[in-house]
């Protein structure tokens, strides 16, 4: 029993010393990548690992596929810029607000439509989001259809506005890091497991005592709050937000296509899923232009086909089914 005991405990500890070494390798990942570009797109890549894994915490754990994380995506890329514009703040000093708003939107939002079930819940929270995005470009307050754009030269160093992506990366590295943390410590307390009771079947879980209602509550709030930070962060790093850009369907869809192609309800899934879309996105559009956006909505289409036909569990579950024939050859 102490052999087994000490077992497990080397195998937290080389574990935990992988993990660390992986983070040392992320970190020194923009000093390999001496182009700007590509060091753009390695922190895009973990921006939307940031806002695909807060998505996961609802839509993969707790199985309410929601497509209107965009409200809480724009609420807080639109808190960033709004504190600038009314009161010349630093933009990052408008994400607090902006998570809390969010958290006041994932109430407003959660409670009525956690009623309903599938597709139903998913048309609810489009609907919510849609609205949402028409206030907004009919508000002149938050800048209409025009948007608002952040300082256009940094005024400090509390702006955290830098002409290198390398400082971004950084900070993305450092949130996603911190999520991934939550995320794994929830999994393995006891609002994981009645999350994953609530997904695999609702009404056996009530049935067994399990309060699906404020669990699922809990969870979006979780979710909202990481969401509404992503953009913050997006806000931070572009300069410049509008309805579209923040609030738009297409904002929702990436979320849940990142998170399916890696893996739902897994730990590093959106990551995976991150690693592959955006460099694809970002290679279509500097390839074809305006027109890769429109090019964009294909491959989004493409990848749904992949993921419906090959592997409904994403990467991950394809990553299970090498490591099954792995242990079927050695044997």
């Amino acid at each position: 029993m102490a052999m087994t005991a000490s077992r497990g405990a080397w195998g937290r500890g080389v574990a935990v010393l992988g993990v660390l070494a992986v983070l040392a390798l992320a970190a020194l990942l923009p000093f390999a990548l001496q182009d700007v570009f590509h060091q753009r797109i390695a922190a895009l890549v973990l921006l939307a690992a940031i806002s695909a894994s807060a998505w996961n915490l609802i839509g993969g754990y707790a199985g309410q596929v929601s497509i209107g994380h965009a409200v809480f995506f724009g609420v807080g890329a639109y808190s960033a810029l709004l504190g600038y514009t009314l009161f010349e703040w630093p933009p990052i000093a408008g994400a607090p607000f902006g998570i809390l708003i969010s958290l006041v939107f994932a109430t407003i939002i959660g409670l009525p439509t956690f009623r309903l079930r599938g597709h139903y819940f998913s048309m609810a929270t489009i609907a919510a989001a849609e609205l949402v995005r028409i206030l907004v470009v009919n508000w002149p307050l938050v800048g209409g259809a025009v948007g608002l754009m952040g300082p256009a030269v940094p005024r400090s160093t509390l702006d955290l506005s830098f002409t290198s992506p390398r400082p971004y990366y950084w900070t993305f590295l450092g949130t996603l890091t911190a999520l991934l943390l939550v995320t794994h410590w929830m999994s393995r307390s006891r609002m994981g497991f009645y999350l994953r009771a609530i997904k695999g079947q609702e009404r056996a879980a009530r049935s067994l005592g399990v309060p699906v209602q404020r669990y699922k509550y809990y969870a979006l709030l979780l979710s909202a709050g990481f969401t509404s930070l992503a953009g913050s962060l997006y806000a931070l790093m572009v300069g410049f937000v509008d309805p579209d850009s923040g609030f738009g369907i297409l904002i929702s869809v990436r979320m849940v296509i990142i998170t399916a192609l890696g893996g739902v309800g897994t730990l590093f899934g959106p990551l995976a899923g991150a690693v592959i879309l955006v460099p694809l996105e970002e290679w279509t559009n500097a390839t074809f232009g305006g027109a890769g956006t429109g090019i964009t909505y294909v491959v989004y289409g493409f990848v749904i086909m992949l993921i419906s036909r090959f592997a409904p569990g994403g990467l991950a579950e394809l990553w299970r089914r090498l490591q099954a024939a792995g242990r079927r050859h050695a044997a």
